[in-house]
């Protein structure tokens, strides 16, 4: 991308994120690159609320996306699939800027890295997002496509909530400071993607990404 390019495409988001996947709690992928989960896959299900954002001076600010992705072995040994949902509340304007972000077409971490990992990739698909952003019990749903809601982890001795957290002081590649839950559902069914898991990584975070 030329410095003409990036100037142009200058973008900024800052977010929660609502993540799970089929690893387990401690999910492998944050250690040592590689999925925990039985078939050595990764499935994931992100949902982001984009507090304040922009593009050039376009501007982002509450718009809320879905990222649906999985991948036959780790996430950087590539061939993955993707699907990306933006809400309908959105102009055609921010849909247009959000997909060209989403999909690395402007650059910038941890998009551009992603990019390259996906062998297909549907989307934008325009959709009512429903989303709450709560770091205990957050959630996101598509009516009859997709069902994500965390809940905490439970202290077996006593029944109460955990407080877990899984930290980067150096930075993280998606976050620095993630609260681990569990989930208590999380499903997608749309074209090239199903999948359906319970009980297993959940992570709750603020991130900050540009280009």
């Amino acid at each position: 991308m030329s410095t003409e390019q990036e100037q142009e495409n200058n973008w900024s988001l800052s977010m929660h994120q609502i993540e799970c996947c089929n690893c387990s709690h401690g999910c492998g992928c944050q250690f040592s690159g590689f999925p925990d989960s039985d078939a050595g896959s990764c499935e994931a299900l992100l949902g982001f609320y984009i507090k304040t954002g922009h593009l050039d001076d376009l501007d982002l600010s509450d718009i809320k996306v879905i990222f649906a992705a999985a991948w036959p072995k780790a996430i950087h040994q590539g061939d993955g699939k993707a699907i990306l949902f933006i809400d309908s509340a959105a102009s055609t304007e921010q849909i247009g800027a959000i997909a060209n972000i989403f999909t690395g077409q402007f650059g910038g971490m941890p998009f551009e890295a992603l990019a390259g990992t996906f062998s297909e990739l549907e989307g934008p698909i325009v959709a009512d997002i429903q989303m709450n952003i709560d770091n205990k019990h957050s959630s996101f749903s598509i009516v009859d496509v997709i069902e994500v809601e965390h809940t905490p982890l439970i202290n077996p001795m006593n029944g109460e909530d955990q407080n877990v957290h899984i930290t980067y002081p150096d930075g993280g590649f998606f976050w620095n400071d993630g609260i681990i839950g569990t989930t208590k559902a999380m499903s997608i069914k749309h074209n090239m993607l199903s999948f359906n898991h319970v009980g297993l990584f959940a992570a709750k975070a603020e991130v900050n990404w540009a280009n």
